[in-house]
């Protein structure tokens, strides 16, 4: 096996809590958010999704690298976890398509982890207390000296994280003779999102996250608009809300998923909130109040919009909501053709229950 998984570890929250464990893929100090996912499968998936970029991930799942890597099975170019925390870190796989090991990938993409802790007792501690910054170490066991550290680190509130992970250059995905041509806002775009267009006759243009609205009509002059999840606080981004707004004057078709659904509300002054813990993994039941229909969801994120706010709006109506908290999951415009979301349609990885409202948003630009 590797020497490196017998390497102590330590993990600090920043309420002093301290978890001692072994070393997870490369010797160093990593900092971020922490925050928990309760899927069963596609961690893969999840390290590579840019809407977890500056957090650092707890797997719930006991069994973390036990199938290893496919190189084809990435939602971005590259690992967007600060670092990981698991119970048991798997480097030996068994899957004959695999690549190479969670190791080797950690130590590729210079990821920090820690594995050998007891995450149940970590995920109730989370629960209890609410997200918190923390700081995971296998270079330094000095306690103070992490807690110096860790105090420098800037809370998620407040933070813009789009524009650093979002395209720095515009990019095109699927057939250039589709029906239809779909204008992406990359705030953290996911590749499956991508290729759920592809598969409904859709051509898209991916543009960096600080493209004005203008632009992209002049280059693109496309059939309706899409803005992506991605990670960081919405209320942050007051120059993406100002593409919304151009967006929903232009009375073009919108489709907003994750951040995009929290600055479709932004744009009709329904305020944001840093939820006290996340929405993170892929069995979140929720209910199409339309359609009165329940659907198995995958969820990511931190915040959300505020459900007294969605109410009060008489610009926009609920169309999903969260059984499992009541939160909003899905508006609609009153008199516009603009909906959104707050979970992953594009479900990967996740049930596909939700994949009609790609269908509903083609609906949208067919009119």
């Amino acid at each position: 096996m590797n020497h490196f998984t017998k390497l102590p570890a330590v993990l600090l929250l920043a309420d002093g809590t301290v978890f001692y464990g072994k070393a997870a893929g490369k010797i160093g100090t990593t900092t971020g958010e922490i925050c928990f996912n309760t899927g069963m499968t596609g961690y893969q998936e999840i390290f590579t999704d840019p809407s977890y970029y500056g957090q650092i991930m707890v797997a719930t799942n006991a069994h973390i690298g036990n199938y290893g890597i496919n190189t084809d099975e990435v939602e971005s170019g590259q690992i967007q976890i600060a670092g990981l925390v698991c119970k048991n870190y798997n480097i030996a796989y068994s899957r004959k398509q695999a690549n190479e090991s969670i190791q080797d990938y950690f130590q590729e993409q210079n990821i920090v982890g820690i594995s050998d802790i007891d995450t149940r007792q970590l995920v109730r501690h989370i629960r209890d207390k609410g997200a918190m910054n923390a700081i995971i170490s296998s270079e330094i066991t000095d306690i103070a000296e992490l807690k110096a550290k860790l105090d420098q680190v800037p809370s998620m509130d407040g933070l813009e994280l789009s524009s650093q992970v979002s395209t720095k250059e515009t990019y095109t995905f699927g057939n250039e003779d589709a029906t239809y041509r779909v204008a992406v806002l990359d705030l953290g775009v996911k590749k499956n999102i991508l290729r759920n267009f592809d598969d409904r006759d859709v051509y898209a243009k991916v543009y960096p996250a600080k493209t004005t609205f203008e632009e992209m009509e002049k280059d693109f002059s496309p059939s309706g608009y899409f803005i992506s999840n991605g990670p960081g606080d919405p209320s942050a981004m007051p120059y993406a809300i100002d593409t919304v707004k151009s967006i929903l004057n232009s009375d073009k078709p919108m489709f907003g998923i994750c951040l995009g659904h929290q600055l479709l509300a932004l744009a009709n002054d329904i305020p944001t909130e840093k939820m006290f813990n996340g929405h993170r993994g892929l069995n979140h039941p929720v209910k199409n109040v339309i359609i009165n229909h329940c659907e198995v969801t995958s969820q990511n994120h931190g915040f959300g919009v505020v459900q007294d706010a969605v109410r009060a709006s008489d610009k926009v109506e609920i169309t999903h909501v969260n059984l499992n908290d009541q939160s909003i999951e899905g508006i609609r415009m009153k008199g516009k053709k603009a909906f959104s979301v707050q979970y992953h349609p594009e479900s990967s990885p996740g049930p596909h229950d939700s994949r009609y409202l790609f269908d509903d948003f083609i609906r949208l630009m067919k009119k």
